[in-house]
């Protein structure tokens, strides 16, 4: 699929999907809903997807206390995988989960298996192919089409719910699967400067994300008047998605 098919593509999904016209329930509701989920990308987790979740969470509670908004993305970051569900579409794991990516640029060579890209005729497209392509330099990462996944899903069923989160907790949700950036330093010639001190934030993020897995499961009743409390701050009681 070239580029061009790939952001109508995108662009098709966005305008489906900002809709929000899928469901009306609370974040708490879509944690427990997101039980449902099996996510293929991640075989390792044989707990339900809300022990992930509340693991983070705990972890970053721990080592920054007075930072609740961290905890609470913690809580809700992944929370866009409701996508493989039937009634909020059944997208493909492909189309949910796994590594995001700019579209509109060069495939930079850090995004996971980057050697079937040789396959796309956008690779020798010159108004694709250079380092900024149809973007310029510092054009700030919002400006940025990515490929479509759960996390810009979350982010838009945040921002559109109003939520009071700050930018670095909606920045952290919607490319805490972008790893050519905060893994390889990809494409940080195209971020701005609230891109930069936010990209802070998510790499202390990440830490907690990838490391926290446990067997050692979070008592989900104890720790639920807390996160509940987080839930009443920073957004409505009731969400459309």
């Amino acid at each position: 699929m070239t580029q061009k098919a790939k952001g109508k593509k995108v662009k098709k999904m966005t305008e489906e999907y900002k809709k929000l016209d899928k469901a009306e329930m609370s974040i708490w509701e879509c944690c427990e809903l997101l039980n449902e989920v099996v996510d293929d990308s991640d075989p390792d987790l044989d707990e339900p997807q809300i022990q992930h979740l509340l693991q983070s969470a705990e972890a970053i509670r721990k080592d920054y206390p007075n930072e609740d908004w961290l905890h609470l993305t913690a809580v809700i970051h992944d929370l866009g995988k409701i996508l493989l569900l039937p009634r909020f579409g059944e997208l493909p794991q492909w189309a949910v989960v796994g590594d995001t990516f700019p579209l509109g640029c060069a495939f930079d060579e850090s995004i996971v298996h980057h050697k079937y890209f040789k396959e796309n005729q956008d690779t020798y497209n010159p108004a694709y192919n250079t380092k900024n392509g149809i973007y310029s330099e510092g054009c700030g990462l919002d400006k940025v089409m990515m490929s479509w996944g759960h996390d810009e899903y979350m982010h838009m069923v945040a921002k559109q719910n109003e939520t009071t989160l700050p930018s670095a907790a909606l920045f952290i949700i919607k490319y805490h699967s972008f790893y050519p950036l905060h893994r390889e330093g990809a494409y940080t010639h195209l971020m701005n400067e609230e891109d930069v001190e936010n990209l802070k934030w998510l790499n202390i993020f990440n830490k907690y994300d990838l490391y926290s897995k446990s067997k050692v499961l979070v008592d989900v009743e104890e720790v639920k008047p807390y996160y509940t409390s987080l839930i009443e701050k920073y957004f409505p009681a009731k969400l459309k998605w």
